[in-house]
Parts: structure tokens; sequence; C-alpha cells
């Protein structure tokens, strides 16, 4: 039989800084965070879906990240604390909702059909014009480019990342 032990004194994450590892990657980010900030989709729109994002992949890292992003924006604590329930929840907007459900769509597999079915395009299409809906889609990648190194490389949530990079 074999056991995995957690060590929950662990201060450093898996990997050493991706960035020094591979310059390129700030890049990508940058470029990435000019894309989706160019005003069509409202920036909290764009962290609850990120927040769901996390959620959904089961990653602390990126939940904490995007959880303290939209306090810092100054979000209410009832909305983020709905995120992981907003199919039930009151306090979002039809665009917010449609942003959401095209993100759990995205990550979350159906055996049932095609993971964005017609009707919900269509009801993306009410909310968004083409440009808007594009810039959702690719704050949609966005987070999607970075699940891999938060759930392989294991950044520490709450903790800078000069303090956690693995030192080599």
């Amino acid at each position: 039989m074999t056991t995995t032990a957690t060590n929950t004194d662990t201060v450093s994450s898996r990997l050493p800084n991706p960035a020094v590892l591979v310059p390129e990657l700030g890049a990508i980010g940058g470029a990435l965070y000019k894309a989706t900030g160019n005003g069509s989709i409202p920036q909290i729109t764009i962290s609850l879906l990120q927040l769901r994002a996390g959620q959904i992949v089961g990653n602390t890292y990126l939940t904490a990240m995007h959880t303290s992003g939209l306090r810092k924006a100054g979000e209410q604590e009832e909305r983020i604390s709905a995120v992981a329930s907003w199919r039930d929840a009151r306090c979002f907007t039809g665009p917010e909702r449609v942003a959401l459900a095209l993100v759990e769509a995205v990550l979350t597999s159906n055996p049932h059909g095609e993971r964005i079915s017609d009707e919900l395009y269509a009801e993306a299409s009410t909310h968004y014009d083409d440009k808007a809906l594009t810039t959702l889609i690719l704050a949609i990648g966005q987070v999607c480019f970075f699940i891999p190194l938060a759930l392989i490389g294991k950044p520490l949530a709450g903790v800078s990342p000069s303090e956690q990079w693995k030192q080599e």
C-alpha cells in the first residue's frame, strides 16, 4: 500500500519561478492581460469567471488569487461567496451569469452533447457584441492558459511569488 503524505508547512511551490525559466511567459501573460483589458467586458466580470474557473479545477491558489483581486476591487462579499453557486444566486447580472455559464461549460464535460450549446451561445450573443464575446472567450482562455502552472507547479495561496518559488 502506498501512502502520500502532505506537508501543510510547505513554503515553496513545486517548481522554480516559471517566469525565470521561460522569460517569454511574461510577454504572453502581458499580451493576454492587454487583450482582455480592452474595455468591452467589465473587469469584475472577467474576475468572476476566473474565480469560477479556479473553483471548478479545484485550485486553491487560483481561487484565493481571484477572490483577493475581487476584494481589492471593492466587490461585495456576498457576490464573491456566491460564485460557487451562481445559478441560484440573485446577485449576478445577465451578462455575468452568461460569463459564468460559459466558463463552466468550457471546463466541465458534457456527456450529452456539445459543451457550448446553440442556446448558450445565443444567450451570450444577446448580452455581448462580437468584440465583447471574443474578449470574454479570451478571458476564459487566459485563465485556462495558467491552470496547468497552478495545478502542476502548485504555487501557494497568499504567499508572495518571491517567497514561494523553489530556489534551485
